[in-house]
């Protein structure tokens, strides 16, 4: 019985995908498409992002791409442009000098980039660069990890009666000059979730608590989403970056600091 629930399933699907009556685009020779592989998972690849992987000759992917997405580009040459903060790793430059070399060595190329391309991606430099180089793109949006990761671990992005909006934010350049103002965006009483933020978690804790959230604010961490390594860490924001230091949790890891990291307790029951 399991066997022939199993056959009906995959029928099913394929029967769906059928219905969808979708039809891609032709990556042409010499085209760039800049694609996002979603927060980890190959089932949150969207259709137009798995067509273009088949399609493609040459594929420029980074760090957070699963090896099981790379996979799917069979017979593409692969081109590794990982960037992950306080590792060697290309320079930016360097991987939009690639992506203009191969567009006009005639390739049909794919830059994929985890979560949206256009969401703390770099998506737009490269973007800007090709439309200035005359080499044509497409952009094909990802599930931007920042809102796909909370509703993976049970956290709703937004809350009647908790927020009316969420804010996206780097933590990159914590406690430099070139930093945002924590304190403006405590100031706003709204979620903020935070990429690129575990190397400055203290400080940007500390930056929100000084802004006037309470030390209580609800908070997380949530590294890896959607992965076989996903691991989840719900404190304070008083508390969260010793607690996180305590767990050995680092990057790749999303910081979420607002009443919504409360919901996930009350909805623990969901699968």
């Amino acid at each position: 019985m399991n066997g022939s629930a199993n056959t009906n399933g995959r029928a099913t699907v394929e029967q769906a995908l059928a219905r969808l009556n979708f039809k891609p685009r032709e990556l042409q020779p010499g085209h760039v498409w800049l694609a996002g592989a979603g927060p980890g998972d190959p089932g949150s690849l969207t259709l137009e992002v798995l067509a273009a992987l088949g399609q493609c000759d040459a594929l420029v992917y980074d760090a957070l791409v699963s090896s099981d997405v790379v996979a799917v580009a069979q017979g593409a040459e692969l081109f590794y442009a990982g960037k992950r903060g306080g590792r060697p790793s290309m320079k930016q430059d360097d991987i939009t000098a690639l992506l203009v070399k191969l567009a006009r060595e005639g390739r049909r190329v794919v830059r994929l980039k985890g979560g949206d391309p256009y969401i703390f991606g770099r998506g737009g430099e490269e973007a800007l660069a090709l439309a200035r180089e005359g080499i044509p793109f497409r952009v094909l949006s990802g599930l931007t990890s920042g809102l796909s990761a909370l509703a993976a671990t049970g956290i709703p992005a937004t809350m009647r009666g908790i927020n009316k909006a969420v804010i996206l934010a780097t933590g990159h350049a914590a406690g430099t000059d070139d930093d945002i103002d924590w304190a403006a965006i405590a100031r706003t009483g709204q979620p903020v979730v935070v990429y690129m933020g575990m190397a400055n978690l203290p400080l940007i804790a500390a930056a929100l608590l000084e802004g006037g959230l309470a030390p209580s604010t609800p908070a997380a961490v949530i590294v890896a989403a959607t992965t076989p390594q996903e691991r989840i860490l719900v404190a304070t924001l008083a508390t969260i970056a010793e607690e996180a230091a305590a767990a050995g949790l680092a990057s790749p890891a999303l910081i979420v600091v607002g009443g919504i990291v409360a919901m996930r307790a009350a909805l623990a029951g969901g699968t």
